[in-house]
Order: structure tokens, then sequence, then C-alpha cells
């Protein structure tokens, strides 16, 4: 649920592994991981949409949806997470010291247009290359597979939060990549779409075990 986010999302990691009992393996030699989290039990990626990128859609005659369990309410979006996994290496023996994904498999946002609908889904964040990715369908037929939609830049991160059953990583903007905008412009017929524009502001709570 980064752009160089590597130690809130390892302290959210050894919280995991320390509260849950995750599988988690710590090293110390090169090339080893320190901290390995074999599998994500649970938990919800939070979108809080940016008013800008709301206005825009509206403007553009965009309505956005979800697809299965992903709910949009009071300006959120909220997804989520089914799985994932996370490798830490000391900072120095390995590029990308961070490495893994957290998957949002069955979910996704929709933006319709009149007879034209956009479904982004599958979401997978990987906080190595600070990116969500996902799949995109077009009136139901996929279009294309492993698009690179948002950045996360994690420059905007508050601290690590822990909570009674998990932990909380709240601040990562999210913004559109260029080849997601200029995707959406061909498909709906606008050029007003461009890579940077603010989508929201990612919250991911990581749960201990499924409800």
């Amino acid at each position: 649920m980064l752009r160089r986010v590597a130690v809130p999302l390892i302290s959210l990691i050894v919280v995991i592994g320390l509260v849950v009992g995750v599988l988690v393996v710590f090293g110390g030699d090169d090339a080893e991981p320190a901290v390995e989290v074999a599998e994500i039990p649970a938990g919800t990626t939070y979108v809080t949409l940016d008013a800008g990128f709301v206005e825009a859609l509206g403007q553009l005659g965009l309505t956005p949806g979800t697809v299965g369990p992903a709910v949009i309410k009071n300006g959120s979006a909220r997804f989520p997470i089914t799985g994932g996994n996370v490798k830490y290496f000391t900072p120095g023996t390995e590029d990308p010291f961070v490495q893994g994904e957290i998957n949002h498999n069955g979910s996704g946002l929709t933006l319709t247009a009149g007879d034209t609908e956009v479904a982004l889904v599958d979401f997978v964040v990987d906080p190595g290359e600070s990116v969500l990715t996902g799949d995109v369908r077009v009136n139901g037929e996929l279009a294309k597979e492993d698009v690179e939609l948002f950045f996360l830049d994690g420059r905007t991160l508050q601290p690590l939060r822990p909570i009674d059953d998990g932990a909380v990583l709240e601040g990562t903007t999210v913004t559109l990549k260029q080849g997601a905008a200029e995707l959406l412009n061909e498909t709906f017929g606008t050029d007003a779409l461009a890579g940077g524009f603010t989508i929201g502001i990612a919250k991911i709570v990581v749960r201990t075990a499924v409800s």
C-alpha cells in the first residue's frame, strides 16, 4: 500500500514482523536481506482524492467509479491489500535496497465518459521503484497489462504510526505517470491530462491478521 521510502516502509515491515509473527528473517551478510517479510497478510490502501483532480474529472466529463471491493466515499478511494512481500537490504549492499510488492488484486478505479469506460485494476505497489502499476481495461476488454499508472512520492510521508493490530504509513503523494496520461488522453480523445498531475494522498494500513 514511496519514493525512497526505505525508512518508513522498513519500520512498517519490522512492526508487522514482530507483532504478527509473519515470517521474518534477519541477516547481516552482504547481498542477504536484513529483513524479509514473506507475506503481507491483509490491509487497505486509502487515497484521499485531491480537489484539483476531482475538479478536472468534472471538467472533462469523466465520472469516477470502482471495481470489485474498492470504494469511493467522502472524497477517499479505498483498495483492499490482498498480499505481497518485501525485502530490505542494508543500504549499499543491494540496489534497490527495498524490494517487493504490495498487491491489490480484484479491485480498481474506473473512469467513464459516455459509452467509454476505462478500468485501472489489480494495483501493485513497488516500493523500490516508487511506482504503482496495474492493468488497463477499456469497456471490459484488456487494453494493456502492467502499466505504470502512478508515481508515489515519499517526500511528503509522515512518521510511521503503530496501531493495535498493525501500522499506518501516511502522506505519500500520488501523481499520474506520463504513459498513463497519454493512454487516457488517447482513449477519451483529449489532451488535458499530463504526467505529474496530483491524484491525492495515500495512506497504507497494514493489518496483522485477516478479519
